[in-house]
C-alpha cells in the first residue's frame, strides 16, 4: 500500500480554517479525504453524515470524506484509521488534521517520525498555515504560538487581505518573510483556496530543490557567503529596508520592528563541499541543544565523497537525510541551508558550518 499523504493545516483564529475544511469536504473532487479535527464545532459539519460511531467518533460524509474528533492522541488516531482501511472499513485516500487555533504544528510533525508505524504508513505532504492579514501584526507581536506556526510553514495563505491596505499586506509579506523565506506566501480569498494549491504540494518531502524567497536572499545580500568578515551585517534585516511600500511608518511603524521577531531564518551558502564526519557530530551537537527552538531546517548540501546531492532537513530535534539526484555536468556544486528558529544563535551556527567545510 503506498504511503498516505497527510497534510497539516494550522492557522490563526478567524483566518478562514473551517472555510478551506468545508470545502474540502464538501466539493466532489473525486479525493477521499479523512479529515482528523481537534474539537468539532457544531457549525463544522453539514447535516450529511452517514454514520455516526459515537465511541470512536468517526463520521462519514456522503462524498466519501470522513471526519474524526482526537479523542486521545493523534497517534492512536492515525493508527486507528489506517487499520480500519487496511480491513476495508473504511476508504481514504488522505487525511488533513487541523490543528486548532494556535497549536504547536511541531508535536504533529513530529508524530510521523517517531512512530515507526505511522512513518510506514503515512507521509506529511506539508504544513499549510493561514494567516488573517487584518489581525496578524497584532497576533504576531502578541503571541509566540502564531509566529512558530509562520516558521513551521512549508505554504502560507494570507486571508481577508481585502479588509486592509495594500501598503499593509506588504509589510505584513515582508516580515513573513524574514521569519520564513521557505514558505510561498499567497493571498486568498477569506480561505477559499482551489484544492490544486493545498494538496499534494510535497512541501515537507525530502525534495532536492530548496526554494527560498529570492527577495529575502537580495536582502540578505552577499554576506551570508561564508566569510566571517561581517557575519553580523545580515542580522537586522529592517534597518537597510528600501521598498518603498516601507517607507510609510504607519501604525507607529510597526513593520519597522519586525526583525525584533523572536521566530527568524537565516540562510548558509557555500561552494566548498562539507565534511560528512564533521557535519554529523556538528549538527547532532546544535540539535541537542537548539532543538526545541529550531522549528525547520533544510539544506541540498555538496558533501565530499559522494557525486549526488545530500538532502536534509529537520524539525526540532528530528533531524533526517537522504541522497538526492547527482549534480548535473556543469552544475555549480552548492551547499545551500536554511535554518528558521526562535532566536537562534546565527553566529555559532555560520560558524559551526564553515567549520565543518573541507
Amino acid at each position: 500500500m503506498s504511503l498516505i499523504p497527510a497534510t497539516i493545516l494550522t492557522g490563526f483564529l478567524g483566518s478562514g480554517k473551517t472555510t478551506l475544511l468545508k470545502r474540502l469536504l464538501s466539493e466532489a473532487h473525486g479525493q477521499k479525504i479523512a479529515v482528523i479535527e481537534n474539537e468539532f464545532g457544531e457549525e463544522n459539519i453539514d447535516n450529511d453524515i452517514l454514520v455516526t460511531e459515537s465511541k470512536e467518533q468517526i463520521v462519514q460524509m456522503s462524498n466519501g470524506c470522513i471526519c474524526c474528533t482526537i479523542r486521545e492522541d493523534l497517534r492512536e488516531t492515525l493508527q486507528l484509521l489506517a487499520a480500519k482501511k487496511r480491513k476495508g472499513l473504511l476508504d481514504f485516500d488522505r487525511i488533513v488534521i487541523e490543528t486548532t487555533g494556535l497549536a504547536d504544528p511541531g508535536p504533529v510533525a513530529q508524530t510521523f517520525f517517531m512512530d515507526e508505524e505511522i512513518a510506514e504508513t503515512y507521509l506529511i505532504d506539508s504544513i499549510i498555515t493561514l494567516v488573517d492579514a487584518k489581525h496578524a501584526p497584532q497576533q504576531l507581536n502578541d503571541r509566540q504560538e502564531a509566529r512558530r506556526q509562520v516558521g513551521f510553514a512549508d505554504q502560507i495563505f494570507l486571508s481577508k487581505t481585502d479588509l486592509v491596505s495594500a501598503e499593509e499586506t506588504d509589510a505584513l509579506i515582508h516580515r513573513l518573510k524574514h521569519m520564513n523565506p521557505r514558505a510561498p506566501i499567497k493571498a486568498v480569498h477569506f480561505g477559499e483556496v482551489p484544492l490544486k494549491e493545498v494538496l499534494d504540494l510535497r512541501g515537507f518531502n525530502l525534495n532536492a530543490k530548496l526554494d527560498i524567497d529570492p527577495d529575502f536572499l537580495k536582502e540578505e545580500g552577499d554576506h551570508d557567503h561564508h566569510d566571517h568578515g561581517h557575519d553580523h551585517s545580515g542580522h537586522e534585516h529592517g534597518e537597510h529596508c528600501d521598498h518603498p511600500s516601507h517607507q510609510h511608518g504607519h501604525e507607529g511603524g510597526g513593520h519597522h520592528h519586525h526583525h525584533d521577531d523572536d521566530v527568524k531564518s537565516f540562510v548558509f551558502r557555500s561552494t566548498r563541499p562539507f565534511d560528512p564526519a564533521k557535519l554529523e557530530d556538528f549538527l547532532g551537537a546544535i540539535v541537542n541543544i537548539y532543538g526545541p527552538r529550531m522549528l525547520r531546517y533544510k539544506g541540498v548540501l555538496y558533501m565530499k565523497g559522494t557525486e549526488r546531492k545530500v538532502i536534509f532537513q529537520g524539525v526540532h530535534q528530528l533531524m533526517g537525510s537522504d541522497l538526492g539526484p547527482q549534480w548535473a555536468e556543469g552544475e555549480e556544486r552548492l551547499s545551500k541551508m536554511v535554518f528558521i528558529g526562535i532566536d537562534l544563535p546565527k553566529d555559532i551556527l555560520l560558524q559551526g558550518l564553515e567549520q565543518s567545510l573541507v
